[in-house]
């Protein structure tokens, strides 16, 4: 995912509401969310790698990782999707996950991983090094960067989850994919510098990107109750922004 917002205990029928897009090359393959059958986790996945940018579970876990945008910072290491994988598939509470993958997080490629289980959420990057922190109730944001970083594509995805929630909305989630699909970019003065130049951070300042080759293939809405039952709602983008289908797969409470 390249900008996500998230609200953790914040709404009153909805213990985690998360919303996002998924930048990527369209010629990188993948399949779209779908129920996997090992492990059962619901997921979009990562043909080339293996892994997944974002993926949830019945028991109410949910992971979902970024890319930390620097030019000059090499790629190598295990992939970032095989975080969210390991996690989703594992038997380990958040807490737990988060202290044994700061021993091993300098092994992959650099990345933020949100974590979510019934109790606790956290924070984990390796950049600039190995760190985790738990988060704390309210709304927050995450992008290419360090975490509740202030980009504005981000505090403005941030807002419109706050607005949504303070509107009463329970179950209609137009209103949050309208907000994923905003083309607007940033005055330059706002924008970050993160070494691909001024003409590519002007791009890539849009909630929503357009592209030949690259830009949002997905954006995805996770609802998470406080009793387990939720859904996850995904829609699909090819090249140019054209629609390739949306899916909707219910959880089931606990």
């Amino acid at each position: 995912m390249c900008v996500i917002a998230f609200a953790w205990n914040r709404h009153p029928r909805w213990r985690l509401v998360l919303i996002g897009n998924r930048d990527e090359f369209h010629a990188r393959p993948s399949l779209p969310l779908v129920r996997w059958d090992s492990p059962p986790i619901v997921a979009g996945k990562d043909l080339e790698a293996g892994g997944t940018w974002l993926g949830v579970t019945d028991d109410g876990r949910c992971s979902v990782v970024t890319n930390v945008r620097d030019p000059r910072d090499p790629q190598h290491g295990r992939s970032r999707g095989l975080l969210a994988l390991d996690y989703l598939a594992g038997a380990a509470d958040a807490t737990a996950h988060a202290e044994a993958l700061l021993a091993t997080a300098a092994d992959y490629r650099p990345f933020n991983l949100l974590t979510f289980d019934t109790h606790r959420a956290y924070y984990l990057g390796n950049r600039p090094e190995p760190r985790a922190q738990a988060v704390t109730p309210g709304v927050h944001g995450l992008s290419n960067a360090d975490f509740n970083t202030p980009w504005p594509k981000t505090r403005a995805l941030m807002r419109h989850l706050d607005e949504w929630i303070a509107a009463g909305n329970d179950d209609a989630f137009a209103p949050l994919f309208a907000a994923l699909a905003d083309p607007h970019g940033y005055p330059d003065d706002e924008l970050p510098d993160t070494g691909v130049g001024l003409e590519r951070e002007r791009w890539l300042s849009s909630a929503f990107i357009r592209g030949e080759h690259y830009g949002t293939r997905a954006s995805t809405v996770v609802a998470i109750g406080h009793d387990g039952g939720g859904v996850v709602v995904e829609r699909r983008f090819g090249p140019w922004g054209r629609e390739e289908g949306e899916t909707a797969i219910p959880l089931t409470a606990h």
